[in-house]
């Protein structure tokens, strides 16, 4: 069975953090790209964040940079999202991607070049 496993999402107040994990089952990410989504009621999804192979191949949405780290831990088979410093407009539920095919190391923050999804975590903050 091939699936993406979330946890990690809560309540917190603006300012705080949160680290979000996507755990892989069935498949390796070592050379598999993972991107990082949310969507806030009434608004579009969006792309937070991807990584490829390493943590040294990563982009971030603008709103995020110098926020947000991902990061790849290949011996878990996760990759984790730290987010810092959160605000209310960080609140949305939060979801992991992997591309179509599962050993493309692209990544990329268009949902489109993502084709299987994680069930998604609830993030909220606010005071």
């Amino acid at each position: 069975q091939l699936q993406l496993v979330q946890s990690g999402g809560g309540l917190v107040q603006p300012g705080g953090s949160l680290r979000l994990s996507c755990a892989a089952s069935g498949f390796s990410l070592d050379y598999t790209a993972i991107g990082w989504f949310r969507q806030a009621p009434g608004k579009e999804r969006e792309g937070v964040s991807s990584i490829g192979i390493s943590d040294n191949d990563t982009i971030y949405a603008d709103s995020v940079k110098g926020r947000f780290t991902v990061s790849k831990d290949n011996a878990k088979n996760t990759v984790y999202l730290q987010m810092n410093d959160l605000k209310p407009e960080d609140t949305g539920l939060y979801t992991c991607a992997a591309p179509k095919f599962l050993g493309s190391a692209f990544y990329s923050l268009h949902p489109g070049a993502f084709d299987f999804w994680g069930q998604g975590t609830q993030v909220t903050v606010s005071s």
